[in-house]
């Protein structure tokens, strides 16, 4: 089962190559000390994946401009140090299920035992890049094996021939569940005169709805069914969900659709 390490480092190699002047390439190394100047970020995580991970960087970072000319590399590196972490967050959870928070995000000391070792390549120059890892993925929960039932069956053999909510899987709609729906994501809506809407150009700005901070709407049809805060995974955008709707709910959506 991937950790978050692993959707870290993934995250990490994309976002920085596409972020970062020269497209350079993150691979994992032998561990190499820091040396003067270094600075570090971490990342306290809860949830099913709890704990703290460390991302220690090469104080000659701070001098290559990566971020680009006239730019506060530190801050430029937190910022895009706060973006993995959130990334790999959302990573963990589409790839197995388990849901964290990345809920602080602090500049600390840049010492300690690092548990893993990179190195920052772009043309003739390297960088170090340590990671302590201090993150524990909830191990999934093991049934116990009920006794035998008279026929050699046992009764969680009995259950998983029955639908796991019969209320929800009635009437043949398990036969639907392999059915590919199309979904999308709303940030917000405004509704505008015709006038507006024709004397709109290139550069002009559309204000929406709904603050920043609210969570956008999944949707499947015309009907929500989920809410939650845009994520990155490998680059791509993706809805880390903190809110569904009923099951009936979410039936009702696909309506239309048949």
């Amino acid at each position: 089962m991937k950790t978050y390490f692993e959707c870290w480092a993934g995250v990490a190699a994309a976002l920085f190559s596409q972020a970062l002047v020269g497209e350079p390439e993150l691979a994992e190394s032998l561990p190499k000390p820091l040396g003067g100047g270094a600075f570090a970020f971490a990342a306290t995580l809860s949830g099913d994946a709890d704990g703290r991970f460390t991302v220690m960087l090469d104080g000659a970072l701070l001098e290559a401009s990566l971020l680009g000319e006239g730019t506060d590399q530190k801050t430029g590196w937190s910022e895009l140090a706060r973006e993995t972490f959130d990334a790999a967050a959302g990573d963990l959870l589409a790839r197995t299920g388990k849901k964290c928070q990345v809920v602080n995000v602090a500049e600390t000391a840049a010492e300690g035992q690092a548990t893993h070792a990179f190195q920052l390549r772009s043309g003739e120059h390297a960088w170090t890049i340590l990671v302590r890892d201090e993150v524990r993925v909830a191990e999934a929960k093991v049934i116990p094996q009920p006794d035998p039932l008279p026929g050699g069956s046992t009764a969680a053999q009995t259950e998983a021939r029955e639908p796991a909510n019969p209320a929800v899987l009635s009437s043949g709609i398990e036969l639907l569940l392999d059915v590919e729906l199309e979904t999308s994501l709303r940030f917000g809506s405004r509704e505008m005169p015709l006038g507006e809407i024709l004397d709109l150009g290139p550069g002009d700005v559309v204000e929406l709805d709904r603050h920043v901070a609210d969570p956008v709407d999944l949707i499947v049809g015309d009907k929500i069914v989920a809410r939650g805060e845009v994520v990155l995974v490998n680059g791509n955008f993706g809805l880390r969900v903190t809110e569904v709707a009923a099951p009936r709910k979410r039936l009702e959506s696909i309506r239309c659709l048949f």
